[in-house]
């Protein structure tokens, strides 16, 4: 059979992931210095695959609610509470949806956000997985242009926004560049969806992945646990913005697929028609586990990885410009003149150093993005290789 000509234009108008393909290349390369994966290199904490063991032990092994099991709803409602500053339970009050990795509740939230003809308003540069997503919803990804210094603003988004614009998607810490957005920015950014009637999804899988101080947005009823400036902290926001966390890239679990959305209650019943057509539920016995995660302080890690960013920073600042992130755990620095960041990852690649090429989340091509989640000898190696290429050695 020709199944080519049975394949939609739909799939082939989303390409494979330019990141799985220097995996593959990876693979091939004997002690490769990986700077290339977005995965954290710390064991999972104990408590949490404690509790994931037993509940499969109790045999909590089978469906949840499509909602996600109470006790961990009940642990995210209390947690939003507290962060947000949001009320839950009575009528017209926001409603938590445990989901199949942030990626699925972005998905779900498109499918029932866009239509054929729809646009939604991206960063760019971007997670590889935002212009695809809205792809295969028949609508259209408009790319918030936010070089050099990838921030989202309202002045930037506003001149995006037409009679099709559905939503608005924001990310902070954001990947690739683990850049932060202002307390300030994030209020005008909220303002304008309002004036506009356009619904803003703050994307923030990276929340506790934050190493600086923003001493305005601690945490309600915990001032000395400082939080990263969300749309989310607003008055009203809980009815204006759709907010999705996880648990993979916070506590290592990102095989568990662990994420969860939390916005408007209409909202969130159509999305969790949806997931309950596809994913059906997230993982049973991951559930319990991330249940034993919000009681996790991982403090003491996000301050090794600050201390790596530090390094990193420090080092590229010598030869090239480079955003500071306030989060996550990448950089986004720009390559030499005269260079595409796919020529500058291929001459990378060739001296054993994984890196990924900005084009991939980007229209442009002039910047690459860095992991540290690797060790602190990984990222030593990988400083001595960008010496040499950026004093072209």
């Amino acid at each position: 059979m020709d199944v080519s000509r049975l394949v939609t234009d739909r799939a082939r108008a989303v390409d494979a992931s330019g990141i799985r393909r220097i995996f593959q290349l990876g693979a091939q390369i004997e002690n490769p210095i990986n700077l290339s994966i977005g995965q954290p290199d710390f064991p999972v904490p104990e408590p949490i695959k404690r509790a994931a063991i037993e509940a499969i032990e109790a045999d909590h092994n089978g469906y949840t609610p499509t909602q996600g099991i109470a006790p961990l709803r009940d642990k995210l409602t209390q947690w939003l509470t507290l962060d947000l500053g949001w009320s839950f339970g009575g009528p017209g009050d926001p409603e938590v949806l445990v989901t199949s990795g942030t990626s699925g509740a972005l998905y779900l939230a498109f499918l029932a956000l866009l239509g054929p003809g729809d646009e939604a308003i991206i960063p760019d540069p971007y997670f590889v997985m935002y212009p695809h997503i809205a792809t295969m919803c028949g609508a259209k990804a408009v790319k918030c242009d936010t070089y050099p210094d990838f921030r989202m603003t309202a002045e930037r988004v506003e001149p995006l926004i037409t009679e099709r614009t559905k939503l608005v998607l924001y990310n902070a810490p954001s990947n690739p560049a683990g850049v932060v957005g202002s307390k300030d920015e994030c209020r005008e950014l909220l303002e304008l969806c309002r004036r506009k009637g356009v619904l803003l999804i703050s994307d923030e899988i990276y929340d506790e992945f934050t190493f600086d101080d923003f001493e305005d947005d601690a945490a309600a009823g915990d001032p000395s646990r400082a939080r990263c400036p969300s749309p989310a902290r607003f008055e009203g926001a809980q009815n204006d913005v759709l907010v999705i966390r996880g648990f993979g890239k916070t506590y290592g679990v990102t095989g568990w697929r662990m994420g969860y959305a939390a916005g408007p209650a209409e909202l969130m019943g159509h999305i969790g028609k949806f997931q309950q057509y596809t994913y059906v539920c997230a993982p049973s016995m991951a559930q319990h586990g991330c249940i034993a995660a919000m009681n996790v302080d991982m403090g003491p890690i996000v301050a090794q990885y600050k201390q790596r960013r530090d390094a990193l920073v420090e080092a590229l600042s010598q030869w090239t410009e480079v955003a500071v992130p306030g989060g996550a755990f990448y950089l986004f620095p720009r390559v030499p003149e005269g260079m595409t960041g796919t020529q500058f990852v291929e001459d990378a690649i060739a001296r054993k150093l994984l890196v990924i090429p900005g084009g991939i989340f980007s229209d442009r091509d002039t910047h690459f993005r860095l992991s540290f989640a690797s060790s602190p000898e990984t990222i030593e190696r990988g400083i001595d290789v960008l010496g040499q290429m950026y004093s072209g050695v």
